[in-house]
């Protein structure tokens, strides 16, 4: 059976998280080459400091995505396919051989500027579960203004969407969604808009530094955020990559589409669980795996047994 890699976005950071690794030679490997380009020791990128900014957050997320795909390549476990949320993006397109690891780390560290110093303070995300995408966009589209703008950023499940925009428009739209029969409404921990429209001229600034980084066609195929559609060519992901901030993910869709291939295993790599999790509640004949819940011995072997079932 195909299997499919899956990098979780922004949000899913947790302080420790990188010295919470498994102490893989490849995982060791890969911190170490972060360090030495990044000029800082691990524990400075995933204290609670570092993860509180947008910037290094994004950057943890990305090294422990490509350190947990190292460390199961290392052990000949390698995707058919991969998908990466949001900043997960830059992970996949590094296990996907487009984008070498020094090239998708300058461009993770530009996008979390960008994004942080064009929204410092009054923004965020939240997640509102138990409403279709039709329910949801309609009360963005009810309370969103252009003094107070709110977007519909995720759809991840078919009742869990993301809404993302000025911190007012969210807590008018979560306070609406709660009334029309919401099961669930949480703030998430990330501060600044993403999958916006307010984010266009950050996502054009992107482009102009990855027209810069050398990419080549991938050698597994790489779910789009924006489309979901699987693509290898070097300039479409590089446009995926520099453009995804300033749209909506259709994660559910990303995830469908490998289902659609003939993959039946998925493995979230760290941190977290949240891609696992919605993968089994919306496609129970799946096997969902996350690499958080396993040593990596174990990891191989569960990988293994539901490959060959």
């Amino acid at each position: 059976m195909s299997l499919a890699f899956l990098f979780p976005g922004q949000g899913a950071q947790a302080a420790g998280m990188l010295r919470a690794l498994p102490r893989h030679p490849a995982i060791v490997a890969t911190l170490a080459e972060a360090n030495g380009e990044l000029k800082c020791a691990t524990a400075d990128l995933d204290s609670a400091d570092a993860l509180s900014s947008t910037e290094g957050s994004q950057i943890a997320l990305f090294i422990a995505g490509v350190a947990g795909a190292r460390a199961l390549a290392a052990e000949s476990v390698r995707p058919d396919f991969v998908a990466g949320m949001s900043v997960g993006a830059f992970a996949a397109a590094v296990v996907a051989g487009a984008l070498d690891f020094p090239s998708a780390l300058l461009l993770v560290r530009t996008r979390g500027r960008l994004m942080r110093a064009a929204y410092p303070t009054g923004h965020g995300m939240a997640a509102v579960v138990g409403l279709n995408e039709g329910t949801v966009g309609a009360l963005v589209g009810a309370v969103s203004t252009p003094a107070s703008p709110v977007y519909l950023a995720n759809v991840n499940a078919p009742d869990q969407m993301v809404i993302s925009g000025a911190d007012a428009a969210i807590a008018a739209v979560l306070a609406t969604a709660r009334k029309r029969g919401a099961r669930r409404t949480q703030r998430l921990d990330v501060t600044v808009p993403s999958h916006t429209p307010l984010f266009r001229d950050a996502a054009a600034q992107l482009m102009k530094v990855a027209a810069t980084v050398a990419m080549k066609d991938a050698s597994i195929p790489y779910l789009e955020n924006r489309g979901a559609r699987a693509i290898t060519d070097a300039e479409k992901i590089r446009a995926d990559l520099a453009g995804n901030l300033a749209v909506a993910v259709r994660w559910h869709d990303m995830v469908q589409g490998v289902l659609e291939r003939g993959v039946r295993v998925l493995v979230e790599m760290p941190p977290g669980a949240t891609l696992t999790d919605l993968a089994k509640a919306s496609f129970p004949e799946t096997c969902a795996l996350a690499f958080e819940r396993q040593d990596v011995p174990g990891l191989v072997r569960s990988i293994a047994t539901n490959r060959a079932g």
